[in-house]
């Protein structure tokens, strides 16, 4: 077993983004902790607003900071809304790094994304392929201030010598995700397409461009088990990337839910739509050296990820029903 240099028990924890949803996982797998879990929402304190940040920073002084708050969509998203993805996720991490240094946080972690490598990175894509190369256009604003908070996490390390660390997730899923078609990731709009293909009878469901990207996907409850492992066993000023270290294509990913959510119907390609960067499997050696594995298969955690979206669906018929009752 990895030599814990950090213990979680008995510490105050605030996981900022806690409604999200690997916020919402992280506060699941720290219940088993023994830690105290601060949380926040949008209405007690905007984290884009540094003068709340800091005022709420120095009134509940936490010893460890999860930042897991940010702006996140898909391609479409990203392409509508670019000032506002790089606005709002420079902002809100500047904020809280800031505050966590002048409040003495004994550790944070800043949360990342797999976006901020070069389109083009030869595969599995280690942690040094950063700023090595151009960033896909279609979500560099996101990947720039992500990019950003890594630089922040290394300049509070270097100048300060704050035990900030970031962690690089892969695509994720599972409860929490974001089920609207219009600013979803694949994995939850595929699971909707899925579904409502199934409960409509159509004969078939639309996939952007060729299906042939490949892409990597973990389960957001690994993700909390990993990143709350880091936290308790790593401390350097590299980012580490947490994957499940498989990939597979679009179209195989979609032939793969159709099969969980039982729509037997045909997949067809919207080519006027586009791929993407063209594969994005992230090496877990590094992760893996240090002693943590995925537990949980992808068959399974799409399963999870399907009834998930089932209560979700239900929910929202629920609140429909009152509003219009």
């Amino acid at each position: 077993m990895p030599e814990v240099i950090y213990p979680l028990a008995g510490k105050k924890v605030y996981v900022a983004g806690h409604r999200g949803m690997v916020g919402s996982a992280l506060v699941r797998r720290l219940a088993a902790e023994g830690c105290e879990v601060l949380l926040a929402n949008r209405a007690q304190v905007d984290l884009t607003r540094q003068s709340e940040v800091e005022a709420w920073m120095e009134k509940n002084r936490p010893d460890v900071v999860f930042l897991a708050a940010a702006k996140v969509g898909g391609i479409l998203a990203n392409n509508t809304y670019p000032a506002d993805f790089i606005y709002e996720n420079l902002i809100l991490e500047a904020n809280v790094i800031n505050s966590a240094h002048a409040t003495g946080v004994e550790k944070l972690m800043f949360l990342g994304s797999s976006c901020i490598y070069p389109k083009y990175s030869e595969q599995p894509i280690v942690e040094e392929s950063l700023l090595t190369g151009s960033l896909e256009p279609t979500n560099e604003w996101y990947a720039i201030a992500k990019i950003a908070g890594i630089k922040l996490c290394q300049a509070y390390r270097m100048q300060h010598g704050r035990d900030f660390i970031s962690a690089m997730p892969t695509n994720l899923y599972g409860p929490g995700d974001n089920f609207d078609l219009k600013t979803s990731h694949v994995m939850p709009a595929l699971i909707r397409k899925a579904h409502e293909a199934k409960y409509h009878k159509q004969t078939n469901i639309t996939i952007w461009g060729t299906g042939n990207p490949r892409r990597e996907f973990l389960h957001v409850d690994d993700c909390a088990d990993a990143c709350i492992f880091l936290m308790k066993t790593y401390s350097a000023d590299v980012h580490v990337n947490v994957g499940s270290g498989d990939d597979l294509t679009i179209l195989e990913l979609a032939q793969l839910v159709s099969d969980v959510v039982g729509f037997k119907g045909d997949i067809v390609h919207d080519l006027s739509k586009p791929d993407g960067t063209p594969r994005k499997l992230m090496s877990a050696q590094k992760l893996r050296s240090l002693g943590w594995a995925p537990r949980i298969g992808l068959k399974a955690g799409i399963t999870d990820a399907y009834e998930s979206f089932l209560r979700y669906q239900a929910e929202s018929q629920q609140k429909s029903y009152h509003v219009g009752s």
